[in-house]
């Protein structure tokens, strides 16, 4: 409770997702969730509840209300016009003779 009589207290907190990046590893993994009154207490217990043993190097948080998602009802319909962009495909590009290790 915040002391004051107005009732606010932890329950009120954003949620934010919490994401770490290891030692050995090229990109961050989510790892959890935790509730914190803003950002820097964000990252404070995030540190101090998914890095303890030292194995993160990295560590961000979002709150979990600034995350947008598809569902996995859209996996097909989303991501399949991404299949008829030929031009995506480096078969288009001309390279140079003279450039090298290609």
């Amino acid at each position: 409770m915040s002391g004051d009589g107005t009732g606010s207290g932890r329950q009120d907190w954003p949620l934010y997702e919490v994401f770490v990046r290891g030692k050995r590893g090229l990109n961050h993994v989510h790892v959890g969730s935790l509730h914190a009154a803003d950002d820097t207490m964000a990252l404070t217990h995030a540190r101090d509840l998914y890095t303890r043993r030292n194995e993160g190097v990295s560590i961000w948080v979002v709150r979990s209300t600034h995350i947008a998602a598809s569902t996995r009802d859209e996996k097909d319909p989303f991501f399949k016009p991404s299949a008829d962009k030929v031009y995506r495909h480096p078969t288009f590009y001309d390279i140079p003779d003279d450039v090298p290790h290609i």
